[in-house]
């Protein structure tokens, strides 16, 4: 962080706690991407597990290894700082002509697997087509969503998109970021999916566990700017793991079989009373079931 900068300093991290029948290859992308201020962290695995590391298309760190049959523990622990300010903001910035967009945003305009943008184009142009192209517009599109999905936990899964949301009037949080990527691409303005964490930070918490949060980021002026569907909301502590064109590039876990998650456990808080990393991150000192 810069000097200076007023930071907040927060315990961040997840467990995966997985059941196999049979060794089974898998991949994880929780570490928070490199734009965030990371102090100290630590992974750990139960049994200990040999590990690979690469990058992704999108630049996005992940980690491989091979979960044994059995019973096992993945885990990621981190202190990090984020600015104690919420996410920047400039009402003037405007929304590049396609033809003005860098090279690298391009993708970004394109319908993927979970925002069909051809698909909505049409009400997309008929819901925004005759407002001003600035960063107003993409908050209307911001407050549009936020008022038009319901939240629901767990109503969705893999097989849901935008199109679904945009029919059926509900969702999970990363049924609000797609269904915000799409219109903001059917309106020709980049936008990227992203995932991380978020924690309640000078907000009311949330009556639900603590679990991975996705948004939005889009391109204007210069600059990637960070919405929220799910809050519509100027954020503190958005801390990203990972950037892609939707869900497909961003899963926490990737398994090439079909273990069974026993337990998946987040944490982004500022609850730093007890030590972290925790001291023992063995499977029988960090199993809640006590089993």
């Amino acid at each position: 962080m810069s000097q200076g900068r007023s930071v907040r300093t927060l315990r961040i991290g997840c467990e995966f706690n997985h059941i196999a029948q049979s060794a089974t290859p898998a991949s994880f992308l929780v570490r928070p991407a490199g734009d965030v201020a990371v102090v100290r962290e630590l992974w750990t695995t139960d049994p200990a597990l040999s590990t690979g590391r690469f990058s992704d298309l999108y630049g996005n760190d992940i980690h491989r290894m091979i979960l044994p049959a059995g019973e096992s523990l993945v885990a990621y622990y981190a202190v990090a700082e984020v600015p104690d300010e919420l996410d920047a903001a400039d009402p003037s910035a405007p929304i590049n002509a396609p033809q003005d967009l860098p090279d690298e945003t391009l993708v970004f305009t394109l319908p993927s697997r979970y925002c069909q943008s051809d698909m909505l184009s049409a009400s997309a142009w008929e819901l925004f087509g005759d407002y001003r192209r600035d960063f107003e517009l993409v908050t209307r599109i911001q407050d549009w969503v936020w008022h038009h999905l319901e939240y629901r936990t767990g109503s969705t899964g893999s097989w849901w998109t935008a199109k679904d949301s945009f029919d059926a009037g509900y969702g999970v949080c990363r049924d609000f970021a797609h269904l915000m990527i799409t219109l903001c691409r059917a309106l020709n303005i980049p936008a990227r999916y992203v995932s991380g964490y978020l924690p309640d930070l000078d907000v009311p918490a949330l009556p639900t566990p603590m679990d991975f949060h996705a948004w939005v980021e889009v391109y204007l002026g210069d600059r990637w700017w960070t919405f929220d569907p799910r809050h519509n909301a100027r954020r503190k502590g958005h801390m990203p793991i990972g950037r892609g064109r939707d869900a497909t590039d961003l899963a926490m876990v990737t398994t090439y079989g079909a273990p069974w998650l026993r337990r998946l456990t987040v944490w982004a808080d500022e609850d730093l009373t007890e030590p972290w990393p925790p001291v023992d991150t063995s499977m029988a000192a960090r199993d809640p079931f006590g089993v």
